[in-house]
């Protein structure tokens, strides 16, 4: 049984620390067409001298680049280097609406909305990943980089990881999204069957997946469950835990804090 408990003030701020820096970037996408901002949160003794893994953190699909700010993550994840229980690293949050306008839409659950989400894999790698090597002292290798995200951003790291199993170690899904199986209630036909959720033959395992979900949810409901029954079926190692808690940043920011921990070792 995973412990999911997190010692009191995980998430705040320490005033003996220095805060780990916080900043919106912009660069150019040549997926949309358009320039799009990510935020960029970096150690605070950040330096070309070094190098440095990266977590590319995605939002929910009524969010953007500023969401998984409510999180603390430069907090959580500060805390946890100071203490040495996690690696220094750059977190890069983007706007995974990859889309030419990609402003959050009255209806987020419209087909537009969710193909933007879909087609984030193009611009990541595409076009943000690239960035992030021409104008950060990375570390590179799937060893060095993962990628994990909340409810719509948990469902595409399940897919963008799946997917680029050579691109990205690790892979978080904290209270995962519908539609990357089957889900015939929501009319999805899923990005994966279940037969295609795997690792394909000769393709490298991911050191960590990840998946968690509140007891309380009532927005994805058992979608986690689904999918750690699957990855069971098709026996993939992974980590799989519930706590108590709904489809919010008690779950969410319990995740990144035990998949922080946990990556880049």
């Amino acid at each position: 049984m995973f412990d999911y408990h997190t010692p009191d003030g995980f998430d705040k701020k320490n005033p003996s620390l220095t805060p780990w820096n916080v900043t919106t970037v912009t660069y150019p996408s040549k997926t949309t067409g358009t320039d799009r901002l990510f935020t960029l949160i970096l150690p605070p003794d950040y330096t070309p001298e070094k190098t440095y893994p990266v977590l590319y953190l995605l939002h929910g699909i009524g969010g953007d680049h500023k969401e998984w700010l409510y999180g603390e993550p430069a907090d959580v994840i500060g805390n946890l280097a100071a203490a040495g229980e996690a690696k220094e690293m750059i977190v890069v949050i983007p706007n995974a609406r990859a889309a030419a306008d990609d402003s959050i839409p009255a209806e987020v659950i419209s087909p537009e909305n969710i193909a933007a989400f879909d087609n984030f894999i193009n611009d990541l790698t595409n076009d943000l990943m690239p960035y992030i090597k021409a104008h950060y002292s990375i570390k590179t290798g799937r060893e060095n980089t993962a990628i994990a995200g909340l409810s719509m951003g948990g469902r595409e790291s399940l897919f963008i990881g799946f997917t680029l199993p050579d691109t990205f170690g690790y892979i978080g899904a904290f209270s995962p999204a519908p539609g990357l199986l089957p889900t015939p209630a929501l009319n999805y036909p899923g990005q994966f069957s279940e037969e295609e959720f795997t690792i394909p033959g000769g393709a490298p395992v991911p050191y960590l997946i990840m998946i968690c979900n509140g007891e309380q949810d009532d927005i994805v409901h058992r979608i986690a469950a689904y999918y750690e029954e699957t990855l069971t079926k098709n026996g993939i190692e992974h980590l799989y835990y519930t706590m108590p808690g709904g489809h919010d940043f008690t779950v969410w920011k319990n995740g990144l804090y035990h998949f922080a921990k946990q990556i880049f070792k």
